[in-house]
């Protein structure tokens, strides 16, 4: 199981979330660093200047899958399916195993995709 954070996630670290931040912790403890792709990486990142520090150390604990051909075909197929237009939103859900745990302030849209993939994960949100 993964934790796999889309950008609603990573705004709420920055601002500080204590709970979100306990569960990133936990997730390293157990050997399992929490995930995303470089698409929500651009929705938060500003530069950093001193502005976004929580953001950055949180990113250096994520592993960034790139937003590939290969995801970004799995995105696509997703779209079709449910309908939806959001490819970033896409590509985080097409990172998902079954069981993974997805933290976001976006959990319709999200569940629209992850029924459209017949995949069953948690949603968590930030």
């Amino acid at each position: 199981m993964s934790l796999v954070l889309d950008a609603g996630a990573f705004i709420a670290l920055e601002r500080d979330d204590r709970a979100l931040w306990r569960r990133v912790d936990d997730a390293h403890l157990v050997g399992s660093p929490p995930l995303t792709h470089g698409g929500i990486v651009a929705q938060v990142w500003r530069g950093g200047s001193g502005r976004q520090a929580r953001l950055a150390k949180a990113l250096l604990g994520t592993v960034v899958v790139p937003l590939d051909n290969d995801l970004g075909r799995r995105a696509g197929v997703l779209l079709a399916r449910s309908g939806g237009t959001d490819a970033i939103d896409a590509a985080l859900v097409a990172l998902c195993r079954p069981g993974d745990q997805i933290v976001t302030s976006d959990r319709h849209d999200l569940a629209a995709l992850a029924d459209a993939a017949r995949l069953r994960v948690d949603f968590i949100p930030a």
